[in-house]
């Protein structure tokens, strides 16, 4: 450590480290009490969402202290992002694995004897090698990071026996902290976590697990391929992630995409290991949008600009879902998460985890009823999430999820209902599954409800009018709020004491089936689109493109998407300028400033745009908008103002329909127009008006029902709008 660095404190040495290498002027939430750990040569355990900076908190040290930070990583693709990524930065550092030839890998060797770098990247069966061992042991080491630590834990979701062995890096190193890095950990595996590395009293510091800047959903799986294009068409152009349970699914579901156009390739362990890393190679660079993948894909993804992921079925447990979801927005940005599920996923991962070795099988199958529990919930997503993981949500709503958004509509009378399917479990004297329970109520006349003489039940078709899919929803949704139970190894249906109470009407459930129309997310991200010139933003995202390309490393180690939206938001004329972006430390700065200046000058002459904008403080946590109108919404208002067709909108905003439909009703909203007749024709807004005098203008079903489903959804909801704004 320098002289200069010898006279400041730990905390004011991390703050200009982060500022000159990374161009950040303040901490995430825990990320100043990991790095002390670090500085002090405390162990600690460290669990931070993805996207909460737990990279930077062994980073930033190993930047200020002297020797050389060893950094446990489980994938080769892992270290050479974040190797780009430090390099890019001006930090010197480098991974040791097979993909290197042998002059490289003594070339290492050499930085590493003469001490010029300051993080090496390394997997942890290489590292445990004797002659490995051995020569990092006179290498001068600061610090070890184990990056991905809930693998050395039987306990967690991704167990892996190779990090069994790091026990011995205590020994081997002594008096060097070890410091254990996760996304994902219970309680239960976080002291495995510091029992297996044999840490001596670590920290144990544990990060919120909500993401505000995701946007939950849950569906009823039905059409799932049309349902998975729904939601890549709302991010054409833009990267996400399609998980599915089966390789089969996979290679169907990417063939599917790519016939209709998306720039898809698949990813599942039944490809070569050749195949796999030129497709997964694609995804980061952004030659490919989408990645179709079984969960072997994803572990250790450092794409930060992901703005979906989409489940097209469910997911074995919790842990699994907050780590395959939360590889969307890792930049902090906005991003969806939807998820579809059926009864059938149920069945499919019980056949496929009753392989399991019985000592896991208990837990597994634990944890799949969780997951089933999440997905027939009617409670906010974020807060089942969070309180999963042992935490709460402050707030009553957290504006980023379907339940919250009123996206599912909540039936009128739940009692009576539950009443009625928990009487029919009882007269088929609570022998019979979820799916024969739900035909017998809507009246099936299948062979063997004939047969068993189930079709004289009073309960028989009690629920015919609701369907056989949304009555199968509804009992699920009552096994989710433990008015039944599935018992035994056929699942069969038991009333539960809660179900009794039920029955008595001295408790009420939660019952909804999906609401005929979709509210966009009114949750806004701090870096979001607020003030951003999207022209600007594309043009310079070429720019980066450019960039990479002739470097050739992913375009987020140039700059992230939320370093370009800064940039054209404060529209910066001068390096100086340029130097405020969040995201620019002194190495960026010096190898691309002065190009983006002037990139970033032209478009602003061009347009007429000022410059210079002054930056605004927000705060990194996503919160609800008290008016209803998010960002996305208000860059929309401008072209309704001069009245542009929605079609027109659609296309230079690149957006489908449906969501700039939602712009458009916010609009209405927000500006109190009472004329339809820009959007409707005349004579179509008559006919919808008259209709809303007979059935009213609570609902939009109603309406399009008594106009005989002639006139679209969209249309009503306009007309139904500018009505509601004279009434008031």
């Amino acid at each position: 450590m320098s002289t200069t660095s010898q006279q400041q404190t730990p905390t004011t040495l991390l703050q200009d480290t982060l500022r000159q290498y990374w161009g950040y002027d303040e901490f995430l939430p825990l990320q100043e009490e990991a790095m002390s750990c670090v500085m002090a040569g405390r162990d600690s355990v460290v669990v931070l969402p993805t996207g909460g900076g737990k990279s930077l908190c062994f980073q930033a040290p190993a930047v200020c202290l002297d020797g050389l930070a060893l950094v446990v990583s489980p994938l080769i693709s892992l270290m050479k992002d974040q190797v780009d990524t430090l390099r890019s930065c001006g930090v010197p550092a480098a991974f040791i694995n097979s993909t290197l030839s042998g002059p490289e890998k003594r070339e290492i060797a050499g930085q590493i004897r003469r001490r010029e770098l300051k993080l090496v990247y390394v997997a942890p069966e290489r590292l445990l090698s004797e002659q490995t061992l051995n020569f990092l042991s006179t290498a001068g080491v600061s610090l070890i990071a184990i990056d991905e630590a809930h693998c050395i834990s039987a306990w967690g979701h991704d167990f892996r026996p190779e990090y069994r062995g790091l026990r011995v890096l205590k020994q081997r190193f002594p008096g060097v902290g070890i410091h254990a890095y996760t996304a994902t950990a219970s309680e239960q595996v976080r002291q495995d976590i510091a029992q297996q590395l044999d840490l001596d009293e670590p920290t144990m510091l544990v990060g919120s697990f909500d993401r505000p800047n995701l946007s939950y959903r849950v569906r009823r799986a039905s059409g799932r391929f049309q349902q998975i294009c729904e939601v890549l068409e709302r991010h054409r152009g833009e990267s996400g992630i399609v998980y599915c349970i089966s390789r089969k699914e996979v290679d169907k579901t990417a063939a599917g995409l790519a016939g209709l156009g998306y720039r898809t390739a698949p990813y599942h362990a039944g490809m070569t290991d050749i195949d796999r890393r030129k497709n997964q190679e694609a995804f980061i660079e952004d030659r490919v949008d989408v990645i179709v993948a079984t969960v072997a894909f994803g572990m250790g993804i450092d794409k930060p600009n992901v703005r979906f992921v989409a489940h097209s079925g469910m997911p074995k447990s919790l842990e699994h879902y907050q780590q395959e979801s939360g590889r969307a927005g890792r930049d902090g940005l906005e991003a969806e998460c939807t998820l579809l599920f059926g009864a059938g996923d149920v069945v499919t991962w019980r056949k496929m985890l009753a392989d399991s070795e019985p000592s896991a099988r208990e837990g597994a199958f634990r944890s799949l009823d969780a997951m089933q529990d999440f997905c027939t919930s009617v409670v906010c997503r974020h807060r089942a999430i969070v309180q999963y993981f042992g935490q709460d949500l402050e707030g009553d709503n957290c504006g980023a999820c379907d339940v919250c958004l009123g996206e599912l509509d909540l039936v009128d009378d739940p009692i009576t209902i539950g009443q009625k399917i928990l009487s029919c479990v009882l007269r088929l004297e609570q022998r019979f599954g979820a799916d024969y329970t739900a035909k017998v109520l809507v009246g099936s006349q299948e062979q063997r409800i004939m047969q068993l003489g189930h079709d004289r039940l009073s309960t028989y078709g009690l629920l015919r009018e609701d369907g056989l899919n949304t009555v199968r929803d509804w009992i699920e949704q009552l096994v989710g709020q433990g008015f039944l139970e599935k018992a035994g190894e056929f699942n069969l249906l038991q009333v539960t004491d809660s179900g009794r109470r039920l029955l008595k009407r001295e408790a009420a459930p939660q019952l909804l089936r999906p609401a005929e129309t979709r509210r966009e997310s009114r949750t806004v991200a701090a870096d979001s689109w607020d003030g951003v010139d999207r022209g600007l933003f594309d043009k310079l995202r070429e720019l980066r493109s450019t960039k990479a390309n002739q470097q050739g490393v992913p375009a987020y180690v140039v700059f992230g998407d939320a370093a370009l939206r800064d940039m054209a938001r404060l529209r910066p004329s001068t390096l100086a300028g340029f130097r405020k972006v969040k995201g620019v430390g002194e190495k960026k700065l010096e190898d691309y400033g002065q190009e983006f200046v002037d990139a970033i000058n032209r478009h602003c002459r061009q347009e007429q745009l000022a410059q210079d904008i002054a930056p605004t403080t927000v705060t990194r946590a996503a919160a609800p908008v008290s008016s209803g109108v998010n960002a996305s919404s208000i860059a929309a208002f401008p072209f309704f103002r001069q009245g542009t067709s929605i079609e027109e909108i659609c296309q230079r905003m690149n957006r489908a329909r449906s969501t700039v439909s939602g712009y458009l009703n916010d609009y209405l909203k927000h500006e109190k127009v009472v004329d339809p007749s820009t959007w409707v024709a005349p004579e179509v807004v008559q006919r919808i008006e008259q209709a809303i005098e007979q059935v009213g203008n609570e609902r939009l079903q109603p309406i399009h029902q008594h106009l005989n489903g002639e006139i679209g959804y969209d249309e009503i909801r306009i007309v139904a709008t500018c009505l509601k704004n004279r009434a008031e």
